[in-house]
C-alpha cells in the first residue's frame, strides 16, 4: 500500500510539472504574435548568405527614419507660426491714456497739450498695429528660424516682420523714446511724469499653437513614406553582396511588405503550429536543463513557478512595451531576470533562464540578432558582477556595468556597420541608460518574491543573522550556554562551506538558530547548567528524553511564530536528523535489560537534511559539543573522534538524502580538525630527545 502511494505520489508530482509547463506555454502562445515572419536573416556590413534575391511582387523602398525626420524638419521650417492679436487691448489702452492726459490740470495750453496727448496715442496704436509679445523675441522657441509671423485677427491673417514685433519692454521703450523727442523739441512735458506710460503698455499678441499645430500635422502627413519602387523581377541582392545601407534599406522595406503581403493569404493554422513547435522547444530546453542540473526546482513546485512565472511575465512586459511607438523595447530592464535568478538559485541558471528568455522576445523584437547580442551580454555582465549582494553599493556597481557593456556592444555594432561613429543613433544610449536605472528595482521586487514565495536572499540572510535580532538576543539572554555554541558552530560550518562550495550566508543564519527551541527549557541543556545543578536528576530517563527531544520541535514553532524563511526552519529540524538521544537510550537499557523498549521515544523527529548547509551543520554540530566535553585534546584524539563521529552519521544513514559528497566529507574531517586544533590550542608532539647522546 505504501508503495502505491508512493507512486501515485510521484505521479501527481509529475502531472502537476508538466500541466505547469503547458500553462507557461499557452500563456506564452497567447502573448507571443502569430504573425508571419520574413525568412531571410541579414545585417548591414554583413555579406548576404543566401541565394541570389529578387523581387517577388511590387514593393515601394520605404525611407528611414532618420530620413523622414529629416523631411519632417524641412517641411516645419517652412511653417511660420501664428499668433492671435487680441485689438481690444491697444483700444482700451489709446482709450485710458487720452483719458488721463485730458483729464491732468497741468501741461500749458490746451493746444499744446492736446498736440502732444495726439503724438502720444498715434505712436502707441502704431506699435500695437505691429504687435507686443508679453516676453522678449528671443525667448519664443516658436521663432527660432522665421523671418516672419502669420498675424489672426478674426479670420482675417497677415504676415508680419518678425524684427518689426515689439516686446512689451521694448514697446516702452519706443514710446519712451517718442516722449523724450519731444522734451527735446521744447515741448513741456514736466506733467507727464504723474502718468508713467509703461502703465499703457500691454501684449496684444499670443502664440497660437492650436493653428500652428494643425498646419504643421497636415503637412507633415502629406509627406511620402516611400521613395521609390522595386518592381517584380528585379533583382535585389546577389549572394555574398555586402549588405550596404541603401541594399539594407530595400531589405528592410522588402520585409514589412512582405509581412503585410502574406497576412492576406497565410494558413493561420501552420503559423499557429510553428509558433506552438518554437515555444515546446524553447520550454523543452528548460524542462532539459533543469532535470539534468537543478532537479530542486522541478521537484519544489514553488520554484517551478516561479521560474515560469518570471519568465513569462518579461516576456510579456517586453512585447507591452514594443506596442508603444514612442518607447524602445531596450527600456525593459532584461537584466532583472538574471539577478533575480541568480540571487535566489544560482549563476548557471541564471544565465541559461537569460539566454531562453531572450530567444522568445527575439522571435518579435526589432534587429533580432542584435537584440539577442545586447541583452545576452549585458545579463552575463548582471551575473558576474553581481555574484554577491548583501550591500546596495553591489547593485548599483551592477548597472553601471550593465549601462557600460550595453554602450561598448552598441558602439561595437554601429562600428561593424556604419564603419563611422558619425551615425551612430545616440538616442539609443538614453533607452540604455533607462534600462540600466531599472535594475534598482531589485531591491524591493526581491523582498516581494521572498514573501509571495518563500525565498531567503543574502540580504535577508545577513539581516536575521544580527546578533541584536529579538530571537538571538533571547536566546543569548536565557540560554547564554547555547548561544555561545551556536556561534562556535557557525563559524566553523561558514568555513567548511567556504571550502566545499555552498551558501556561507545561509549556513551561518542557520547555525546561529538551529538550537532556538532550548530556550524554552535551557537549564535542561548542559552547557547551560551551573556546576551540580542537573535537573535531569529529579526525572526518569525517558522524560529526561523527551525533554531533549523537544527542543526540536519548540525550535521549530518558535520559528514559524517569528516568521522566519522556511530554509532557516530547515537546520532547526534536521540538524539532529533521526538519531537517537543516545545518553539516556543506553541508561534507560542498561537499567531496563529485560524489558521491551520503545526507541522511538528517544528518536528525533527529523526529517534528514538535503542542503549541504543543513548536512554541515548537523555534522559540526554533535563533533564541536563532544570535542569540548573531551577532557585530553590531543591531535590524535580529536582526529579519532571527529572520524568517528563523521563515520557513526553515515552508518545510522543520517546523510543519505544530502547533497554531499565523499570528498567533501573528506574536507568537513579535514577542515574541522584543522580548526579545533587552533581553538583548544593543541600543541604539537615533538618527539622525546635522546638521552645520553654527545
Amino acid at each position: 500500500m505504501k508503495k502505491f502511494y508512493r507512486r501515485l505520489k510521484k505521479y501527481t508530482k509529475v502531472s502537476i510539472q508538466i500541466l505547469l509547463f503547458l500553462l507557461a506555454g499557452v500563456a506564452l502562445y497567447f502573448i507571443l504574435p502569430g504573425e508571419p515572419k520574413f525568412k531571410y536573416e541579414y545585417q548591414k556590413g554583413f555579406p548576404w548568405k543566401h541565394d541570389n534575391l529578387v523581387a517577388p511582387f511590387d514593393f515601394a523602398i520605404l525611407k528611414t527614419a532618420k530620413e523622414l525626420e529629416n523631411e519632417k524638419k524641412e517641411q516645419t521650417s517652412k511653417i511660420l507660426p501664428y499668433f492671435i492679436a487680441d485689438t481690444s487691448v491697444a483700444a482700451s489702452h489709446i482709450k485710458k491714456l487720452r483719458e488721463d492726459l485730458n483729464l491732468s490740470s497741468v501741461g500749458g495750453n490746451n493746444i499744446q497739450k492736446q498736440n502732444i496727448i495726439d503724438i502720444l496715442a498715434t505712436e502707441l496704436e502704431r506699435i500695437y498695429q505691429k504687435g507686443i509679445l508679453q516676453f522678449s523675441i528671443d525667448s519664443y522657441t516658436e521663432l527660432n528660424g522665421k523671418t516672419e509671423i502669420r498675424k489672426r485677427i478674426g479670420n482675417t491673417i497677415t504676415r508680419v516682420g518678425k524684427d518689426a514685433l515689439y516686446s512689451e519692454k521694448t514697446a516702452y521703450n519706443e514710446i519712451n523714446r517718442v516722449k523724450q523727442e519731444l522734451e527735446s523739441a521744447g515741448s513741456n512735458i514736466d506733467w507727464l511724469e504723474a502718468y508713467p506710460l509703461e502703465r499703457y503698455i500691454s501684449a496684444n499678441l499670443t502664440y497660437d499653437a492650436e493653428t500652428t499645430q494643425k498646419e504643421i500635422d497636415e503637412i507633415t502627413q502629406n509627406i511620402s513614406l516611400s521613395r521609390g519602387m522595386v518592381r517584380l523581377g528585379e533583382r535585389i541582392i546577389l549572394e555574398g553582396e555586402i549588405v550596404d545601407a541603401d541594399k539594407f534599406q530595400i531589405l528592410e522595406s522588402l520585409k514589412a511588405s512582405y509581412e503585410k503581403e502574406r497576412n492576406k493569404d497565410v494558413n493561420r493554422y501552420m503559423v499557429a503550429l510553428g509558433k506552438s513547435l518554437f515555444i515546446l522547444v524553447m520550454l523543452g530546453l528548460i524542462f532539459v536543463f533543469l532535470f539534468i542540473y537543478r532537479r530542486d526546482i522541478l521537484d519544489h513546485l514553488n520554484r517551478l513557478v516561479f521560474l515560469l512565472l518570471l519568465i513569462t511575465t518579461v516576456v510579456l512586459i517586453a512585447h507591452f512595451i514594443d506596442s508603444f511607438p514612442n518607447l524602445h523595447i531596450y527600456i525593459v530592464p532584461f537584466a532583472i531576470l538574471p539577478i533575480v535568478v541568480r540571487t535566489f538559485f544560482d549563476s548557471r541558471t541564471a544565465i541559461f533562464t537569460l539566454f531562453i528568455t531572450t530567444l522568445l522576445i527575439g522571435f518579435y523584437a526589432p534587429n533580432n540578432y542584435e537584440f539577442i547580442l545586447l541583452e545576452v551580454s549585458a545579463g552575463i555582465i548582471a551575473v558576474f558582477s553581481l555574484n554577491k549582494m548583501h550591500r546596495r553599493v553591489h547593485l548599483v556597481l551592477a548597472a553601471i556595468w550593465v549601462f557600460l557593456t550595453y554602450a561598448l556592444v552598441y558602439t561595437a555594432l554601429t562600428l561593424i556597420h556604419e564603419g563611422t561613429l558619425m551615425l551612430m543613433n545616440l538616442g539609443m544610449l538614453k533607452w540604455f541608460l533607462f534600462s540600466s536605472i531599472f535594475i534598482l528595482l531589485v531591491y524591493p521586487l526581491i523582498y516581494i518574491f521572498e514573501k509571495l514565495f518563500g525565498f531567503i536572499s543574502d540580504v535577508t540572510l545577513i539581516e536575521i543573522s544580527d546578533s541584536n535580532q529579538p530571537l538571538l538576543r533571547k536566546l543569548a539572554e536565557e540560554a547564554p550556554g547555547t548561544f555561545q555554541h551556536s556561534m562556535q558552530i557557525a563559524n566553523l560550518a561558514e568555513e567548511i562551506i567556504l571550502k566545499i562550495g555552498g551558501n556561507p550566508f545561509l549556513v551561518r543564519a542557520g547555525a546561529l538558530y538551529h538550537d532556538i527551541g532550548k530556550i524554552a527549557r535551557p537549564n535542561f541543556f548542559i552547557e547551560n547548567q551551573a556546576a551540580g545543578m542537573n535537573p535531569h536528576n529529579r526525572l526518569d530517563y525517558i522524560k529526561s528524553a523527551e525533554v531533549i527531544i523537544d527542543h526540536v520541535k519548540n525550535g521549530v514553532k518558535m520559528a514559524q511564530k517569528h516568521k522566519l524563511p522556511a530554509p532557516i526552519i530547515e537546520f532547526i529540524a534536521t540538524h539532529h536528523g533521526t538519531t537517537k538521544a543516545k545518553y539516556f537510550y543506553l541508561k534507560h537499557k542498561e537499567e531496563n535489560p529485560d524489558s521491551e523498549i520503545n526507541e522511538d521515544q528517544f528518536i528525533y523527529p527529523g526529517p534528514l537534511p538535503r542542503s549541504k548547509e543543513a548536512s554541515v551543520v548537523m555534522l559540526v554540530d554533535g563533533i564541536e559539543a563532544a570535542s569540548r566535553a573531551m577532557k585530553e585534546k590531543t591531535h590524535q584524539n580529536l582526529k579519532e573522534q571527529i572520524d568517528r563521529m563523521v563515520d557513526q552519521k553515515i552508518e545510522d544513514r543520517q546523510l543519505d538524502v544530502s547533497e554531499l559528497t565523499f570528498s567533501d566529507i573528506e574536507i568537513i574531517k579535514k577542515t574541522l580538525l584543522e580548526k579545533l586544533i587552533n581553538i583548544y590550542h593543541v600543541r604539537i608532539e615533538y618527539p622525546d630527545e635522546k638521552k645520553g647522546t654527545k
